[in-house]
């Protein structure tokens, strides 16, 4: 049984991002810029802000965090990402979410440029992503995909179960795992609240993708031997975090999991910095062409 280790990855590939910002600042480019704005002063969101921008500076990022209070008017928030669109030095930018209930969260996505949409949020990037085509990806089901390749688990010809159908990782995970890639081609269910006997969907997976918020909600019963599981869940509990998959029992009968925490959270920020540091190096050779 492995334990997919997403610290460990995340760590190896931030060395591996860091070098080639050294090596492009060192011949004359100036370093990447990413912005991260954050509403309000909701905990997990300052945590979130923090870890993300302490993650850039590490690998050469020149991060800015752009903090408003929670009183903030919708449309000065608009006006700072308008400003942030036409600024040549900001490569890329996101807008932490949850945002404050007077504010639209769709507004402000879609206010972003979508060449800076670094989280991969924008309608033009989600649409990119249905159709095949090249576009900045969310940074969730990347480093899940990005973490599979690592530990050369390939879903070729595989059947896939996602459990949890949201934007921002089961309907894109969905779409990247069915890709005519190398580590992708598998046939894919998504799973969601309506699902008939759940249990059944899931047990019939060779990859089975948590991502329903239910703390250790997945069992034994819902996996079948030999399985991959990969749990995207955070869920605070009185005995601290945990995923949506019950870790202790299913570790005897799987092939391999991802830990809560240390699995795919961390491969989140390193895709996320893989992001930013993709559209620099896209906006430098536009600019040395």
């Amino acid at each position: 049984m492995i334990i997919l280790d997403g610290k460990r990855t995340a760590q190896t590939i931030r060395s591996e991002l860091k070098a080639r910002v050294d090596l492009a600042t060192a011949n004359g480019s100036r370093s990447p810029g990413l912005c991260v704005i954050n509403v309000g002063e909701n905990k997990a969101s300052l945590t979130y802000v923090r870890n993300k921008t302490l993650a850039a500076q590490e690998v050469g990022i020149r991060a800015e965090t752009c903090q408003l209070n929670a009183e903030t008017p919708e449309d000065v928030l608009l006006a700072k990402i308008s400003e942030l669109n036409h600024r040549h030095d900001i490569d890329a930018m996101l807008v932490q979410l949850p945002l404050p209930a007077h504010i639209s969260a769709s507004k402000c996505l879609l206010a972003i440029d979508p060449a800076k949409d670094v989280d991969g949020f924008h309608p033009e990037n989600a649409g990119r992503l249905t159709l095949g085509m090249p576009g900045i990806k969310p940074c969730t089901p990347i480093g899940i995909m990005e973490l599979l390749r690592r530990y050369n688990l390939s879903l070729q010809g595989s059947k896939a179960c996602v459990v949890g159908r949201s934007n921002l990782v089961g309907k894109p995970l969905a779409l990247l795992l069915a890709e005519p890639l190398e580590f992708a081609n598998a046939t894919v269910t998504l799973c969601h609240s309506k699902t008939r006997n759940l249990a059944n969907e899931c047990r019939q997976a060779d990859f089975l993708f948590l991502a329903m918020g239910q703390p250790k909600f997945i069992t034994r019963e819902y996996v079948k031997e030999g399985a991959v599981v990969i749990d995207v869940g955070i869920n605070h509990t009185k005995d601290g975090l945990c995923g949506d998959a019950d870790f202790e029992a299913l570790k005897p009968i799987v092939k391999a999991i991802t830990p809560v925490p240390g699995g795919v959270g961390p491969m989140t920020v390193a895709m996320l910095l893989q992001n930013t540091i993709s559209v620099w190096e896209k906006n430098m050779h536009k600019r040395g062409a």
